[in-house]
């Protein structure tokens, strides 16, 4: 798959909704795991990610501070399912072992993917996803302190969103930097299933009324400057060409 498939945009919002995430780290050898998860959330240009401590992931993303946030549509159930019960962790954990987990080191040939080079980090972005996000690590909260044989089992990690690239054709016609959410298909996890979005909205929103520039001053440092912080720019730029 051609990268002039994808372009780069600044939406002013990321509300993805709850979309299924492929997340590509950097292992300590240079190469790359993909791991599939679903408990993650935007605003802003912030995402927070949740993870079990002990897997490969959360592991790469705090020892390197980078990671991509890919997101499949719902046409690729099937590709989020041969990685599902898979680890880039060996040996694999007691607890991943008692769930049929099984280590598998090249996850893209087991799930027919293909890398790209990304712009801001070194772990690769997911071709076959309509939507990608190169991320950098802000900060990391240990949950379940409430627990004491439970605190630090699983964690919180807080990633800042450096830049976006969408598919050109879910972009909203005559506004460079929007999504258009009638073409956007996620594959959406619930109780460990997967499903897809019908189509069509169930009724209009009133906050859909909003111009999503307006939010774009919570997502924008005035005194620090950031990677992808004249993506907009770029894309309108581009747009006009």
């Amino acid at each position: 798959m051609s990268s002039t498939e994808h372009a780069i945009i600044s939406p002013a919002i990321l509300y993805w909704g709850t979309p299924v995430v492929l997340v590509t780290s950097e292992n300590e050898d240079g190469t790359s795991n993909i791991a599939p998860m679903s408990s993650a959330w935007w605003l802003g240009h912030s995402c927070v990610l949740g993870f079990g401590a002990e897997s490969k992931t959360p592991q790469n993303i705090l020892r390197t501070g980078e990671c991509v946030l890919n997101l499949p549509s719902d046409t690729m159930g099937d590709v989020v399912n041969k990685l599902a019960d898979t680890t880039g962790s060996d040996p694999v954990s007691d607890a991943k072992t008692s769930r049929n987990y099984r280590f598998v080191k090249d996850k893209w040939a087991r799930a027919g993917l293909h890398p790209q080079p990304s712009s801001f980090v070194a772990p690769p972005r997911i071709a076959e996803c309509p939507v990608q996000m190169e991320c950098q690590v802000v900060q990391v909260t240990e949950l379940r302190k409430d627990l004491p044989d439970r605190a630090g089992l699983a964690i919180a990690i807080e990633v800042r969103v450096l830049r976006v690239h969408v598919l050109q054709s879910l972009r909203m016609e005559g506004h460079p930097n929007r999504v258009d959410p009638d073409k956007w298909r996620p594959l959406i996890m619930t109780f460990q299933e997967l499903y897809g979005l019908r189509d069509g909205k169930v009724v209009p929103s009133v906050l859909g009324r909003i111009d999503e520039e307006k939010y774009r001053g919570f997502t924008r440092s005035d005194v620090k400057k950031l990677p992808g912080d004249d993506d907009d720019q770029i894309a309108v730029a581009e747009g006009e060409a």
